[in-house]
């Protein structure tokens, strides 16, 4: 139970313990945010630079592969180019939180914000 003062403060030192977590959280938020990976497919044919919020900042798809016969070829390219630098901009995310979670004992698959 609280005797005294003493319970309040141990309160007031988790409070600001969570207020410095959150701190560490938006400011990792913000690093995923500026991160880029890339994803390729068919050999560097279709390529992409996605941020670490998922946005697809650029696309390059290499002339060779322009041919009417090879439409669905170039639109598995493309599909298959856009979720190799997703997977890779999550991977990056997943990195740059878990240095703000790091020693926290935190269950598996926790996401954070909470």
């Amino acid at each position: 139970m609280l005797k005294g003062l003493g319970g309040l403060g141990d309160m007031a030192k988790m409070m600001a313990q969570a207020k410095e977590m959150q701190a560490k959280v938006e400011a990792a938020q913000e690093r995923v945010a500026e991160l880029e990976a890339n994803g390729e497919a068919g050999a560097g044919l279709v390529t992409c630079t996605i941020t670490g919020k998922g946005e697809v900042k650029a696309l390059n798809i290499d002339p060779s592969i322009f041919s009417p016969a090879d439409k669905e070829v170039v639109e598995d390219l493309i599909i298959a180019a856009l979720k190799d630098g997703k997977e890779n901009a999550d991977r990056l995310a997943k990195a740059e939180m878990s240095k703000v979670t790091e020693g926290l004992n935190l269950p598996e698959g926790m996401k954070l914000p909470f």
